[in-house]
């Protein structure tokens, strides 16, 4: 077994050992549990909630769905997420804007296209913190996916000192998970408007940037 798979086993140990002790509540705004969803769907979120988005993933993520795939980094660390995500049922497509970005591109908009759904933190995966890139906004409006922007609030959680200020709830602690309504990426013929719509998505999920 090499060091990625490793590490990966005994952090989706020490996760799922934590998440039996939480408290999670979904305040679904985008009528994502009433409704099913004939359309794929772009999850997004700040990369320092990922405990709590895998979280509420595994509990509450629709069955009748065909699944999510993670976008993550092709670096070590990146290896060791995919193999992280593999044992909480997510896939991942290995790519970043300065390595392999155009081919992640390209297998993301084939599976959302597919009818599979993605998972994206726009600020991952080295920052800057909370701001959102273009490829988010690109990707929704060649595949005609939605975003659905996810906010996560921790009752108590411990902040690592790192790029993203990554966060670790504490046991026995609430996470309030918020789906927002769904976010539709309309065809922008300027970059003006490209980076209005850029923008505005940001803003959504800035609301969460506390």
């Amino acid at each position: 077994m090499n060091r990625e798979r490793l590490l990966a086993l005994i952090g989706s140990g020490i996760a799922r050992l934590l998440f039996l002790t939480l408290r999670l509540r979904v305040i679904d705004h985008a009528r994502y549990f009433e409704t099913p969803p004939d359309f794929p769907l772009i999850f997004t979120f700040w990369h320092n909630r990922i405990l709590a988005i895998t979280l509420a993933h595994l509990r509450h993520y629709r069955r009748d769905r065909k699944g999510v795939k993670v976008l993550t980094s092709p670096s070590r660390d990146g290896e060791i997420l995919a193999q992280l995500m593999a044992r909480f049922r997510m896939g991942a497509i290995r790519g970043s804007s300065s390595r392999r970005g155009s081919r992640a591109l390209m297998e993301c908009t084939a599976w959302l296209k597919s009818g599979g759904d993605l998972a994206v933190t726009p600020d991952g995966p080295k920052g800057p913190r909370y701001t959102l890139g273009a490829g988010l906004i690109l990707l929704a409006q060649t595949t005609n996916a939605r975003i659905l922007p996810m906010h996560a609030h921790f009752s108590n959680a411990y902040e690592i000192k790192s790029w993203d200020g990554f966060r670790i709830p504490l046991p026995f602690s609430r996470i309030d998970v918020t789906l927002l309504p769904y976010e539709i990426i309309p065809p922008t013929p300027t970059p003006e408007a490209f980076e209005a719509e850029r923008k505005r998505i940001e803003i959504l999920l800035k609301n969460d940037a506390d």
